[in-house]
């Protein structure tokens, strides 16, 4: 008596959308201690600031000097165009130029230049007066927000270097068929990132705005 062999079921493809954050679950330990060292290093920065506040009053000088500390005072009065004008500055300079593009050209280079950046970043956190503390309440959650969507981008490096360097990792045959798929794992990982910018340049502009203030009164 012969028999017909059964189906071979397949697994149907996740939904676009649950790509990036499937990548994330398959890369969790990876994800994990990127989050470790990116709110670490902000925190000694943030640390080196207190302990050495030259530090953040000659970084506070060098905004005044070349005008970005009137420019944003004056964006602060228009909530819309300053999202705007922080969305710019977290995708192009922080997003491409920090973290994208040099690690398409070094592998995991981006992983480097965002660790100097988080020390540095953390130093100019550090506030210089009582409504500068005040102001850190909203605006934690604010750098909460962006780093997140930052290190989503990190380990995007992080897949890309590791791919292109060890492309069996991947079941990949060569280095530069590792280069190409690591290429569309941080394709996919920037759009949550992106979402998380949005989110964050809207929070950070309009609680800049309209919370600050209020809550100053209520606290000092």
């Amino acid at each position: 008596m012969t028999t017909e062999s059964a189906p071979i079921a397949r697994t149907a493809p996740a939904p676009f959308w649950r790509r990036p954050f499937r990548i994330v679950r398959e890369n969790r330990r990876a994800y994990l201690i990127i989050n470790v060292a990116a709110y670490g290093l902000a925190l000694v920065g943030f640390m080196i600031g207190l302990v050495f506040p030259n530090l953040n009053a000659a970084q506070a000088a060098g905004l005044e000097e070349d005008g970005t500390g009137e420019l944003v005072r004056w964006l602060v009065n228009i909530p819309p165009l300053f999202a705007l004008t922080i969305l710019g500055v977290n995708v192009f300079r922080l997003s491409l130029l920090t973290i994208v593009l040099p690690s398409l050209i070094v592998p995991f280079a981006g992983l480097a230049f965002f660790g100097y950046w988080a020390v540095e970043t953390g130093i100019t956190l550090v506030p210089a007066s009582p409504e500068g503390w005040v102001a850190l309440i909203p605006h934690s959650l604010t750098f909460v927000i962006e780093l997140q969507a930052y290190i989503l981008l990190l380990l995007g490096a992080y897949l890309l270097g590791r791919s292109w360097l060890l492309p069996r990792t991947i079941g990949a045959k060569n280095h530069r068929q590792g280069y190409f798929r690591g290429l569309q794992r941080i394709g996919l990982l920037a759009l949550p990132a992106l979402a998380l910018l949005i989110i964050g340049a809207v929070w950070e502009a309009y609680s800049l705005r309209y919370f600050v203030h209020p809550l100053s009164q209520l606290v000092l």
